[in-house]
């Protein structure tokens, strides 16, 4: 009888007693689809090897009262500033994506903060487990520098403590929340999966996270596809007017390969306005390559929707590592 190493619990809307599952049911790949994926990789395009050099982002000590500071780090990390509250959001300094260190994807580009540079931290928020969010090496280096607890979905706690003692892991279900000094952070569902290897596929959750201050609410959608929307207007509808919206926007191609577990831009910019959100900024494309569309794809595909939807291109952001957005 399989086993899941690391959650044993009730079944639930999302969870079998085995595996977890997005809404509206698995959407797990064949490793005939598999084999179809990487045949293909042999006709992508190469990335640019000259990409401009990151200018990295040197963040102060701390962000005090109503103000907003997000300093990108590259792909999906992100170091957020606000209320005096220091978070990172799915740290990767390593420079390949995968296990040991040695398998995976090399990055692209230089991380946009360096790693010593980091203020101290009140929490790192961990969405889930694939390599190119859950980089053990990194939190490792993080515990010993600037150790604080990591918050992350049911399962992943586990592996962290399995992975390094000194990581201080807190597992959450959707719909359950924590509180980081003034600000409180929600669990919210992702159309996703999870595994670290063959035999583990979605025994592990993921999450999207809804932060929440006394003056304004920040969604990171992680790792996400689109579905039917309904997903992001529930968001919406549960947590009222989001500030600031995380989008991904890459790692889409091909289409009937990604599209059930990462979305493209045209549609990360249906989420924008399904959330209603005030600015958003753009993640997940530029430093991994995950995927076969082309390095400057996800923001020229960006910008042509956000022109067409007739939104103001300087609310949703795309820029390199280093760029830091602010909002008083």
């Amino acid at each position: 009888m399989a086993r899941n190493p690391y959650f044993s619990g009730p079944p639930s809307d999302h969870f079998d007693g085995l595996r977890f599952f997005p809404p509206g049911g698995p959407r797990d790949k064949s490793l005939a689809d598999l084999a179809r994926f990487f045949r293909g990789a042999r006709d992508r395009k190469r990335w640019p090897a000259d990409l401009a050099p990151v200018v990295p982002d040197r963040p102060p000590a701390r962000v005090e009262a109503g103000r907003v500071r997000l300093s990108f780090i590259g792909h999906s990390s992100f170091l957020l500033q606000t209320e005096g509250v220091n978070l990172l959001i799915d740290p990767v300094w390593s420079e390949r994506a995968g296990p040991w260190g040695l398998l995976g994807p090399r990055r692209a580009t230089a991380p946009g903060i360096a790693l010593e540079d980091l203020p101290a931290l009140d929490a790192i928020l961990l969405s889930h487990n694939h390599y190119d969010h859950m980089d053990l090496a990194t939190l490792s280096k993080l515990a010993r520098l600037r150790p604080c607890p990591i918050l992350t979905p049911l399962g992943n706690d586990t592996i962290l403590r399995g992975a390094d003692a000194k990581l201080q892991a807190r597992a959450f279900d959707w719909g359950e929340s924590a509180d980081v000094g003034p600000l409180r952070v929600h669990f919210e569902p992702a159309l996703h999966w999870s595994a670290r290897g063959r035999g583990d596929r979605r025994m592990a959750l993921w999450a999207s996270f809804v932060i929440e201050g006394p003056r304004h609410k920040i969604y990171f959608a992680g790792d996400t596809g689109y579905g039917d929307g309904s997903l992001f207007s529930e968001v919406r509808r549960k947590h009222g007017p989001i500030r600031l919206a995380i989008l991904p926007i890459g790692a889409y191609a091909p289409s009937w390969m990604m599209r059930d577990q990462h979305c493209n831009p045209e549609e990360a910019v249906e989420m924008f306005s399904l959330l209603q959100a005030e600015f958003a900024f753009a993640c997940h494309w530029g430093t991994f390559r995950l995927s076969d569309e082309p390095y400057a794809e996800p923001v020229e595909r960006l910008g042509a929707a956000l022109a067409a939807a007739g939104i103001d291109a300087a609310r949703f952001v795309a820029g390199p590592p280093g760029r830091v957005v602010e909002l008083p």
